[in-house]
């Protein structure tokens, strides 16, 4: 690593940009997955969370290039993210707080891991290619995503606590990410390209409208269940002999 050049610098601010970028998507996944958690068990599944998306990182660091030409694997991911963000914007289950509290941790540490899995690819493709063949960014842009997906995580989580509204905007994004990988794997862009040429925007907006509609009308649908359920109870007494 030449520290003289400019093209060493320009490479790091690239990677830092990255990091920000598409480490704040992991700390979205991590928060939306960690709020109904007490704040105990928050900061183990925030922690193992975060170890998971770093992990996942160093791993697909070295199959990324490959992983990239293998067709519909990013429309797979995208099939994920979409079920991913739907789940989180779905109410919480009036019987929750029945569930043991290792139970509903290791439900959110698999939500954060399977979402870390499919969003590491795009951030590990993006900081190899600012880094070019130098191993030290490569590392220096994994290590700077650890805080950042850490501080993010639960910023959050504070801010869903403050404004729900931050949820539907995390499910969103999380739609808005799975429109774009859609779109972008390599067995469809071309057609996409050719049939819409504004298909990089078209594919995130109609992901993040897709997440919101559908979780809103499932959570809707919920409710209307929970409402109806004392009055089912009390058909079902009057009935008894």
């Amino acid at each position: 690593m030449d520290f003289s050049s400019p093209q060493f610098w320009i490479a790091v601010l690239q990677i830092v940009a990255i990091d920000i970028v598409l480490g704040g998507d992991n700390a979205v996944v991590i928060g939306l997955a960690c709020r109904k958690l007490p704040d105990q068990q928050r900061k183990y599944g925030i922690f193992w969370g975060m170890v998971g998306a770093i992990g996942l990182r160093v791993i697909l660091i070295f199959f990324a290039v490959t992983l990239l030409t293998v067709p519909f694997l990013k429309i797979v991911g995208a099939a994920l993210l979409l079920w991913i963000g739907v789940k989180l914007l779905l109410p919480e289950e009036e019987d929750a707080h029945n569930i043991q509290a290792n139970v509903t941790l290791f439900a959110a540490i698999k939500t954060i891991i399977i979402a870390d899995a499919v969003m590491s690819l795009d951030n590990v493709i993006a900081i190899a290619g600012a880094a070019g063949d130098s191993r030290g960014l490569i590392i220096f842009g994994l290590v700077l995503s650890v805080p950042i997906i850490v501080l993010g995580s639960q910023l959050v989580i504070k801010l869903m606590d403050r404004f729900p509204v931050v949820v539907v905007a995390g499910g969103a994004l999380l739609g808005w990410i799975a429109g774009g990988m859609v779109v972008g794997d390599v067995a469809v862009n071309a057609w996409f390209k050719n049939t819409i040429p504004a298909s990089q925007w078209v594919g995130p907006v109609v992901g993040a409208l897709l997440v919101v509609a559908l979780g809103k009308w499932l959570a809707a649908r919920s409710e209307a269940k929970r409402a109806l359920a004392p009055l089912e109870d009390l058909a079902h007494e009057s009935r008894a002999p």
